[in-house]
């Protein structure tokens, strides 16, 4: 961080595994990672435990995900499950240069086949009093579901979040009709990064070939320094999604 700037970075990692499932490339995701260097990482669908891959590629890491990624960059992590299954589980998972006074998984399920959490933590910026509240989310693929999910969000938001603390939503929402706008900035008071600065979302999906704008990175009570959608190399041929990057003046 440089002065009082924050960059944050969202990632649906897909598990590890490029878009096709063929090759397991989460070295390649850390490599990356490290390279963009953000003070604050939302990722979506990593693997906090997962057995059988264990024996089925030579370089799974020996520790979970998140904790692989984070090795001496991001000293700070949270995790949330999210999908729970026989071989393990993964979830959402927030890596920070920044310590965190407390982090909370919220479970906003709706349906039992398609488990989701919001993940909520709050960092203390070293130096300062300033509290800056990060939700990593990952909503439903249906419109009701979202729905639910993000009225739970607004909620969580009011009853948790005071007005006058920073305030960062990421992850994959999947809304691509744009709906989620409306509990957002109603509700919330929060706006979109990329639709502020350039007037539209950004395009994340597929890597390949974006069309559909699924990730966001919402924001309040901050100051938009500059913000890129990191579709070359090698992004556009790891996971299925894009990620996104932002850095922010705390105000």
């Amino acid at each position: 961080m440089t002065g009082l700037s924050l960059k944050v970075l969202t990632y649906n990692i897909h598990k590890g595994f490029s878009a096709s499932n063929l090759r397991f490339i989460l070295h390649e995701i850390k490599s990356s990672l490290r390279h963009i260097n953000a003070d604050i990482v939302f990722l979506q669908e990593v693997h906090g435990e997962r057995n059988i891959s264990d024996n089925r590629f030579d370089d799974w890491p020996n520790n979970r995900q998140f904790e692989f990624l984070a090795d001496q960059v991001w000293q700070h992590f949270a995790y949330g499950k999210n999908a729970i299954y026989k071989s393990g589980h993964h979830g959402n998972a927030i890596l920070s240069k920044y310590p965190f006074i407390e982090w909370d998984n919220i479970n906003v399920s709706l349906l039992r086949s398609a488990s989701r959490s919001l993940l909520h933590g709050t960092i203390q910026i070293p130096g300062t009093n300033l509290k800056v509240h990060i939700i990593c989310v990952h909503l439903g693929l249906f419109g009701l579901e979202r729905e639910h999910q993000l009225s739970t969000l607004a909620r969580r938001i009011n009853s948790h979040v005071p007005s006058d603390e920073p305030l960062i939503i990421a992850g994959d929402f999947n809304d691509w009709r744009g709906r989620a706008e409306h509990y957002l900035y109603r509700d919330l008071g929060v706006k979109e990064v990329f639709k502020t600065t350039n007037g539209t979302y950004a395009r994340t999906f597929p890597s390949w070939l974006p069309v559909l704008s699924m990730d966001r990175i919402y924001f309040r009570g901050l100051d938009v320094i500059n913000c890129n959608f990191l579709h070359g190399q090698p992004w556009r041929r790891m996971s299925d999604h894009i990620p996104l990057f932002a850095e922010f003046k705390l105000t």
